[in-house]
């Protein structure tokens, strides 16, 4: 009985090993056949050929519906590794004039799982991307002599006008990065990097077609699967229409040649950016073609940095142009009337040396705008801040959050990749710089007229002034004015309005057109239209001061605010007033008056770089 028992139990535990291994080879069955998209790739391949149809890019166009980027047929060699026959390696590569240590260098290349990730034999792999024109008709006619090769036509950007590259950015190969965050893209596809290329990607990129090809025995195309039965026709990509003038935007990189810095122009009404220049720039047909990377490491090792956007990550002190800002407040928060005096004696306050320039003393907010009077502002701070009755480090957290209102301290948000932040101290930064709250006015004056810690970059310098020229509201600046026809994003329809009452931007309005007519701004004065303007001179404690402005025109009726941002420039109404006058005159009136054509040609031919202390090699 126990004998009979025990070869019961033997019988099951073969039985259930044997029904083990039996699911085993059923799940492994499954996932080969199933779920292993290389063995269905292997096995596919013998009869059939996958050829990706990339789709046209999606086209950009200016604000004023001129074509801007375009594209052109560009051509890949590809090759089916598994089907590659003998091949001579000499006529291969006399056809694409290229040296055999430079075809076996981009043979390694292509096989290189770690450069080329999800390599795979039998499927299609890009040997050399981009070929000529000229290239391409070589090949094509000797094709038949390199078994398992083809070529696979896609574009690549170009480009009417030699400007805005850091508006347009380019397109690159994608890296292992890319291919693992979207599964869109295979290795030898191209994505966009920089500029709207990059934040618009899914926009313009479309939707990649299919092709099914048919293959004998020998891998030779025989025709379409099923008639193309199975084929997927590309969808093409979206076109942009900018808000950016493209030649406005050319005019003012002419302006900014041989000057590091940035200019920013805003739609008032909108948001919509007019233009967006920084200084040094470069030619965006650099970036494209099979020299893209040795032109790109050409940029990325200038000392001038060119590929730095300087309008939305260069954080500046503002100077002066950070005294609207100020006066705004003060009278927000009950510190001053517009006929509170206030007195500059050689900018002495209680003993403090804080620097001014001759004008007359005790005046009010406007003059003090119209003047660029420093000690008018540190007495409001000062008033502020060290308020009887209240403590030091609650008043500047109102101060701060009065700033983060208005655009400041933190990015803005617009439809452009790496803006900066810039930097809007709070009371724990300085509790912490001074070891304990024991700080005052006094001992940080200076952020009251834009200096000491406080930066911002030259796209919050433009919105401040667009906010002012609105009398109290901005929508956050953006490039793109509409995708397809399709209206742009919601949050860029969505206006911002600062706690700060009406009046009070009506006053500072005010004080910025007498600093046109009679003050710092004169140089913007333009005939027939009224301009508003605050200079701002920035002290640079690594050499000679920046030049800096902020405007907007016409004074009731606004079409355009702006901010310039000259480096090493000197005072505000060297270099800042007439690029921005300029800017504003050609984009309200198309052209530069006759009586400004001196002005005009001293901006094109002055050179800056020379005072920064940065060389070209």
């Amino acid at each position: 009985m126990i004998k009979d028992y025990k070869l019961a139990k033997r019988r099951y535990v073969i039985g259930g090993f044997i029904s083990l291994i039996v699911v085993i080879y059923i799940f492994r069955l499954f996932t080969l056949q199933v779920s292993d998209d290389k063995y269905k790739e292997n096995a596919e391949s013998n009869a059939f050929l996958r050829r990706v149809i990339y789709p046209a890019r999606g086209l950009v166009y200016d604000r004023n519906d001129r074509l801007v980027v375009f594209n052109q047929p560009a051509y890949d060699v590809m090759l089916i590794p598994k089907d590659v026959g003998k091949f001579d390696t000499t006529v291969f590569c006399n056809t694409l004039n290229i040296t055999k240590e430079q075809f076996k260098e981009k043979w390694d290349e292509m096989k290189n799982p770690r450069k080329n990730p999800g390599y795979s034999s039998y499927t299609p792999q890009k040997l050399m991307s981009q070929i000529s024109t000229e290239e391409y008709g070589r090949l094509q006619e000797k094709l038949y002599l390199f078994p398992g090769f083809y070529i696979q036509t896609r574009t690549i950007r170009q480009y009417n006008y030699m400007a805005g590259a850091n508006i347009l950015g380019n397109i690159r190969e994608v890296s292992a990065k890319d291919i693992e965050n979207d599964r869109y893209y295979r290795a030898g596809d191209y994505t966009g990097d920089l500029g709207v290329e990059k934040s618009y990607e899914k926009h313009l990129r479309g939707e990649k077609g299919v092709e099914i090809l048919m293959k004998d025995a020998l891998g030779r195309i025989k025709g379409k699967y099923e008639e193309g039965k199975h084929d997927k026709s590309p969808v093409t990509g979206r076109n942009l229409k900018l808000s950016i003038d493209i030649e406005l935007q050319q005019y003012g990189e002419q302006l900014m040649q041989n000057k590091i810095g940035a200019i920013v122009a805003i739609e008032p009404q909108t948001g919509e950016v007019l233009a967006l220049v920084t200084s040094p720039n470069y030619d965006p047909s650099l970036l494209i073609g099979r020299e893209r990377g040795k032109n790109y490491a050409s940029l990325v090792s200038d000392p001038l940095k060119p590929l730095y956007d300087r309008a939305l990550q260069g954080a500046y002190p503002p100077g002066s142009t950070f005294k609207p800002t100020q006066g705004l407040i003060f009278l927000q928060e009950g510190v001053i009337t517009t006929s509170t005096l206030y007195p500059c004696y050689h900018g002495y306050i209680n003993g403090l040396r804080v620097g001014c320039h001759g004008h007359g003393s005790p005046l009010p907010l406007k003059p003090a705008l119209q003047t660029s009077c420093n000690a008018f502002f540190c007495w409001g701070f000062k008033n502020m801040i060290d308020k009887r009755g209240t403590k030091s480090y609650d008043q500047l957290t109102k101060w701060k959050d009065y700033l983060v209102e208005m655009g400041y301290g933190y990015k803005l948000g617009i439809d452009l990749p790496y803006e900066s932040r810039g930097f809007i101290p709070n009371s724990e930064f300085y509790s912490k710089s001074f070891r304990g709250p024991r700080w005052s006015a006094n001992s940080i004056i200076s952020v009251s007229i834009g200096q000491g810690e406080v930066l911002a970059t030259p796209l919050q310098i433009a919105n401040l002034c667009a906010t002012i020229a609105n009398r109290g509201y901005f929508y956050t600046p953006h490039v793109v004015k509409s995708v397809s026809d399709t209206v742009i994003d919601e949050k860029f329809r969505e206006k911002h309005a600062p706690k700060i009452n009406r009046e009070h931007y009506e006053a500072v309005a005010e004080g910025m057109r007498m600093a046109v007519t009679g003050g710092t701004c004169r140089l913007a004065n333009l005939p027939g239209i009224e301009v508003c303007g605050k200079t701002g001179t920035a002290q640079n404690p690594h050499g000679k001061d920046h030049s800096a402005f902020m405007g907007f025109a016409p004074y009731h009726d606004p079409k355009i605010a702006i901010a310039v941002y000259v480096e090493n420039a000197g005072f505000g109404a060297a270099f800042g007033v007439p690029i921005g006058s300029l800017m504003m005159e050609k984009y309200l009136t198309g052209k530069i008056a006759d009586g400004r054509k001196g002005l005009e040609e001293r901006m094109f031919n002055s050179n800056t770089i020379i005072n920064s202390g940065v060389t070209k090699h």
